[in-house]
């Protein structure tokens, strides 16, 4: 294997100078092909609250200046053991939200071309819709574990049968995941009637709330979900509301009594020997955010998750 490209020497060129790729890492035109890409995707046309995850991913580049490449919580050199490149955004029409849909899932269709795996950043939660379809097409049914506070498996808003509220009913109905083995964590708060339950169940997911890691614990909330996961291909959705708004105060939608950074990082490195084929990271809104709070977080989230891939790849 030749030696992947890892970060730009911070000790030559100070952190907070030059191109703010995510970790400082080397664009993918510079090594052309790599083991994981991260890519941002800067759209929030499907959202149905608060505005302004379109300015996420350059957010969230911004807040991983800092770190640092020897993960100990993993033990782990992630971006040593696997090419990790930043692949820029997927641009994606702000304007018509159906033309934007296909031009996210071309844009991870091309993607993976070139990567093996990818890390997304939002943007908000409609793009998990296209990027699920493009694992589908190259996976089969996936194994979604969705880490939110919301279920995201309503039918429509508006009218809209595609936004940041539908991307897991859409994705069920037309089968890119796997009804057997898909899990919501973090969920909370209100709901529209009991019946949103019943439909979720249905649409095939098990779901752990934050009560439960209240009552029960982190370990036991990570049993459960690996139990639910199994050996499939994994996909893992991430937006930034399943932390409490004092972890994530830049979100769209925030909701009371969420999970910490810290139980959500555990969960992720807890996951390293799963499958891991894809993930996406977002509803992060620089807007509603107080010193890089939410970008910070979120910047860590990629990290773990890029590490547990680099776990795969070590073969552990």
């Amino acid at each position: 294997m030749t030696q992947p490209i890892g970060p730009r020497d911070s000790s030559a060129t100070p952190r907070f100078a030059g191109r703010a790729n995510y970790a400082l890492l080397p664009s993918l035109e510079e090594v052309g092909t790599a083991d994981v890409a991260v890519a941002g995707i800067p759209f929030d046309s499907g959202v149905s609250y608060r505005p302004g995850a379109r300015f996420g991913p350059s957010h969230v580049r911004e807040a991983s200046r800092l770190l640092r490449p020897y993960n100990p919580a993993q033990d782990i050199s992630p971006f040593a053991v696997q090419q990790v490149a930043d692949a820029g955004d997927i641009v994606a029409n702000p304007f018509d939200l159906d033309e934007a849909v296909r031009q996210v899932h071309q844009g991870a269709v091309d993607l993976l071309e070139r990567a093996g795996r990818f890390v997304m950043i939002g943007g908000d939660h409609t793009v998990a819709y296209p990027l699920l379809k493009a694992m589908y097409e190259k996976h089969g049914p996936i194994a979604v574990l969705h880490a939110d506070a919301h279920l995201d498996t309503w039918d429509t808003y508006f009218g809209a049968p595609i936004t940041h509220g539908t991307p897991f009913r859409r994705a069920s109905e037309d089968g890119f995941i796997d009804l057997t083995a898909s899990a919501h964590l973090g969920i909370r708060g209100p709901l529209y009637g009991k019946g949103d339950l019943e439909d979720d169940q249905t649409l095939g997911f098990e779901i752990t709330t934050t009560d439960f890691i209240e009552e029960h614990g982190v370990l036991a909330a990570l049993e459960r979900l690996r139990a639910r996961l199994g050996d499939k291909p994994v996909y893992i959705s991430i937006d930034i509301d399943v932390l409490d708004p004092a972890h994530a105060p830049g979100t769209g939608t925030p909701e009371a009594a969420g999970m910490t950074s810290r139980e959500l990082l555990r969960i992720i490195r807890g996951l390293t020997d799963l499958n891991i084929v894809g993930a996406d990271v977002v509803e992060v809104s620089p807007a509603y955010d107080h010193a890089q709070l939410t970008a910070i977080a979120a910047a860590h989230v990629v990290y773990e998750l890029i590490s547990a891939m680099g776990a795969q790849a070590e073969g552990r």
